[in-house]
């Protein structure tokens, strides 16, 4: 059961060919209410792709339908470099928070020996220390092992939960808001480790998040979502378009660069291979959006550019 809230599929052989997650079409309805509708998003491996919107955008439910846990219209496909279609890879998934009895005295140790087996841990003793110190290193916590679960910090648990998230390590990480509430130091960790894995297992990630400002520093690219796709493309672009000010107010208004509340647009390293998938990337979101903008300045009513594709 735990192992399933942090892994929801089975990987097939080609996975680790895994390119591009397409998120096609995707809606959600609660009778008659439109969570949200025609969004699509093409998340590229090896990039951080973050959903930013205001509260009831749909963002933690756009989480939920990727993983198969609530029903959805549209489809979602893997596919490698070639465009071929690859399966079901492994989805790491880290939930906003963890619901636990604070008192009760399991240790992080305690809690992956739980998810990597399939007995209760109070029947046979803990014999891969060693795997879980591991999976700890890789988001440099190694030294939380014995630490009881309700002694740590936020930051520290998100830490554990990511953790949790990378054993098996999936091929596209689904992040639900994971750092709210953390201090600052704990967010510049919780982002460097990101990096690291963008970098050195070429993930896909998609990030939810409220946090305009480490969401410009960090992300590769950015998803407004309101009930659809209201603009996509760089933390530049969306940050400086009409339509995010509009929802955001003075929280997007600009960067530091352009006069603005203190944001600034980081440059991030490009892939030494980059994609060759067939929706070709940058240019098809740049496109998109001059598309949208042209459209805005037409008809003057700045209003939604539903499905644009990253």
């Amino acid at each position: 059961m735990l192992r399933r809230l942090f892994h929801q599929a089975a990987s097939q052989e080609d996975c680790t060919k895994l390119c591009c997650t397409k998120i096609e079409d995707f809606g959600v309805r609660a009778g008659r209410l439109v969570i949200f509708e025609h969004v699509n998003i093409h998340v590229h491996c090896g990039q951080l792709t973050a959903v930013i919107g205001p509260n009831g955008a749909g963002k933690s439910t756009l989480l939920r339908a990727v993983l198969g846990e609530i029903p959805h219209t549209g489809q979602l496909r893997y596919t490698d470099a070639k465009g071929k279609h690859t399966g079901h890879p492994v989805i790491g998934y880290v939930p906003q928070y963890l619901k636990f009895d604070v008192s009760a005295p399991v240790t992080v140790q305690d809690l992956f020996a739980a998810c990597m087996n399939n007995r209760p841990v109070w029947l046979l003793p803990v014999n891969n220390r060693q795997e879980i110190l591991a999976c700890l290193k890789r988001v440099k916590a190694a030294d939380l092992i014995d630490r009881r679960l309700g002694a740590l910090s936020g930051g520290e648990l998100q830490r554990v939960l990511v953790a949790l998230a990378l054993n098996p390590m999936p091929d596209l990480l689904l992040l639900d808001e994971p750092v709210s509430g953390v201090d600052q130091n704990g967010l510049e960790l919780f982002y460097e480790i990101l990096e690291d894995l963008q970098n050195n297992e070429d993930m896909a990630i998609i990030l939810v998040s409220h946090d305009l400002n480490m969401v410009a520093r960090h992300a590769d690219q950015v998803v407004l979502l309101n009930k659809g796709v209201v603009c996509s493309g760089t933390p530049q672009e969306v940050f400086q378009n009409k339509r995010t000010r509009k929802i955001f107010g003075m929280l997007a208004d600009g960067g530091s660069r352009a006069g603005g509340t203190g944001f600034e647009w980081l440059l991030h390293k490009k892939k030494q291979a980059p994609c060759s998938c067939e929706d070709g990337g940058g240019d098809v979101v740049a496109k998109a959006l001059e598309q949208a903008e042209a459209g805005e300045d037409a008809d003057g009513r700045g209003g939604e550019a539903d499905g644009n594709t990253i």
